[in-house]
């Protein structure tokens, strides 16, 4: 009776183990510490028109999880792995599609046609004028009133080099949000086996229009409603910088950064010179201009937090990449596990083409012309600090 006991004790952990790591490995995984990459899907409610709206889940080996929603091809979690082994999830967002429904700033959204500003709500393209949504007066921001990442995507899931992907696509109709063509999207997520969140971005058109896309979640490395970043640790690979006016619209010009409060080329802690930043509200939201910028995927951006060892790597095969460290953020927003947001309690690193390229002809243009493809990637890698 007592090895009997003994017997069903020893399968009962066997059991739980198993159950603890999604039912599905083996023996081996669980003693390596290993796990079969995976992708899952689940509904995740309907939109107001009665969309239904599917939730990806990826898992790499390393039990890395992101979690992705067909609404606005959004990334809802990122979970990763902190100094001492425990997974943590690092963005900001909701627990339900309802929190996303009722508005919200762009958590974890794929942004566009055009991310960010442009000026006046308008632009002209071959002779004529286009006129825009004024979703942040008096400009035209990250799409308009129904972007890109309030429509509902189609989703393929996949597995890419022994990593699991999912790929989503939606075509914008010609004149959809004001823009001309019917633009042919495909933005697929893939969760790594080096940790990293690679998101990769291709478009088509059938007439000229302007196209700058990009990725908008707002990190805290410590975890998602645990506080403010100001002690996280920045360094941008970035010398130079577009400056804004007061509606965050770039002058035109391209600075050094060198000797002002927007230098990062060294590590320095987000909140050092915060207040000497300006703005209203104070904070940063700008432009950094990449040291590289000849197409290749480089490393533009290095996110450390000292509480919990985390690092934030950030690629990109942009020019570009847009730092907001949440400064619009007012408590509003009640997050996931009933957190509330508060000011600088989340940053985003956006790559990116620069901010009203289309009404800027001395910056690098943002026109996508029919039979020419928008291509692009972008990889947030997550690591620790810790000693191996």
């Amino acid at each position: 009776m007592q090895n009997l006991t003994q017997q069903l004790a020893s399968c009962l952990v066997v059991v739980v183990l198993l159950a603890f790591v999604g039912g599905c490995e083996s023996w081996d995984a669980v003693r390596d510490g290993e796990f079969k990459p995976m992708v899952t899907s689940e509904p995740f409610g309907q939109t107001e028109d009665g969309q239904a709206v599917e939730l990806y889940t990826l898992r790499n080996k390393h039990g890395m999880v992101a979690k992705i929603m067909t609404y606005g091809a959004l990334l809802t979690e990122l979970h990763a792995y902190d100094r001492d082994g425990k997974l943590g999830d690092v963005v900001l967002g909701f627990d339900s599609l309802d929190g996303y429904l009722k508005g919200h700033p762009y958590f974890g959204a794929t942004t566009g046609r055009v991310a960010n500003r442009i000026a006046n709500a308008k632009f002209m393209l071959n002779g004529q004028e286009f006129k825009l949504a004024a979703n942040n007066d008096p400009h035209h921001l990250h799409g308009g009133d129904k972007g890109l990442d309030k429509r509902v995507w189609k989703a393929e899931p996949l597995m890419r080099d022994g990593a699991p992907a999912v790929r989503f696509k939606y075509t914008s109709p010609d004149g959809e949000e004001g823009y001309p063509g019917t633009l042919d999207l495909t933005v697929t997520y893939t969760l790594t086996n080096e940790n990293g969140l690679q998101i990769d971005y291709l478009a088509t058109t059938d007439k000229p229009t302007p196209v700058n896309l990009t990725h908008h979640s707002y990190f805290n490395l410590a975890g998602a409603g645990s506080g403010d970043i100001l002690g996280h640790e920045l360094q941008l690979m970035a010398s130079r910088y577009t400056p804004g006016d007061e509606t965050l619209v770039p002058t035109g010009q391209i600075a050094p950064v060198a000797g002002t409060p927007f230098d990062f080329t060294e590590p320095k802690p987000i909140g050092k010179d915060l207040k000497i930043v300006g703005g209203d509200p104070i904070g940063y939201d700008l432009n950094y201009v990449l040291n590289s910028s000849n197409g290749s995927l480089s490393k533009a951006a290095v996110v450390r937090d000292p509480k919990t060892g985390r690092v934030l790597e950030v690629f990109t095969t942009d020019i570009g990449i847009q730092f907001y460290t949440g400064n619009f953020l007012d408590g509003t927003n009640t997050g996931k596990g009933g957190k509330v947001y508060e000011q600088y309690h989340g940053f985003c690193l956006e790559p990116q083409h620069f901010p009203n390229s289309i009404n800027t002809p001395k910056f690098p243009s943002v026109v996508l012309e029919p039979g020419e493809q928008y291509r692009k990637t972008t990889v947030y890698r997550l690591t620790t600090d810790a000693v191996k």
